[in-house]
């Protein structure tokens, strides 16, 4: 039996309440987004390129995305000695070069696995508290949720387009 991404439940945000709990739930509602248009494809379908001759795919947008949780969260929040997956720190496309459909399923995996690490490495830490970040200095945690909820949203507009040339489907 071919291995499909599994369906996901959309994730409601808050319309009111504290700014802690409102962050991580619109992260959250980015991620499930992002995994949603993932939702019942199989690995080759995955690996299926948008347009050429861009390279961009789900997979390879599954790659990055977990590269990026784990760079920001574990790396430079945590200071955790652990490196990026797919790609260098500074070549962000890298994820992108070298899919292989039938390491689809592990690498999904993997990116639940570093979103789970992402919140542990935040929680017990306050909005304002900081860290340094290599070439921009000193960044606060408030920061980093804003930061990461635009790289979604950045990455959830491509992955609607993907998914809609793959099989029609759209989240509107």
């Amino acid at each position: 039996m071919t291995w499909t991404a599994p369906e996901v439940n959309p994730i409601e945000e808050p319309l009111l309440g504290a700014e802690r709990p409102m962050l991580e739930a619109w992260l959250d509602r980015h991620r499930a987004t992002f995994l949603a248009n993932c939702a019942g494809l199989s690995g080759d379908q995955l690996a299926t390129v948008s347009t050429p001759p861009s390279n961009m795919t789900l997979l390879g947008l599954i790659r990055h995305l977990s590269d990026v949780e784990r760079m920001w969260f574990r790396v430079r929040l945590a200071g955790q000695d652990v490196k990026t997956r797919y790609s260098a720190p500074g070549e962000w496309n890298d994820g992108f070069e070298n899919l292989d459909p039938a390491r689809a399923e592990t690498e999904y995996a993997e990116l639940l696995a570093e979103m789970a690490e992402s919140r542990a490495a935040a929680a017990g830490r306050d909005l304002d508290d900081t860290f340094v970040h290599e070439r921009q200095g000193e960044i606060s945690v408030r920061w980093l949720y804003i930061h990461l909820i635009e790289e979604y949203a950045q990455h959830n507009g491509h992955a609607d387009l993907i998914r809609e040339r793959i099989d029609g489907r759209t989240n509107a």
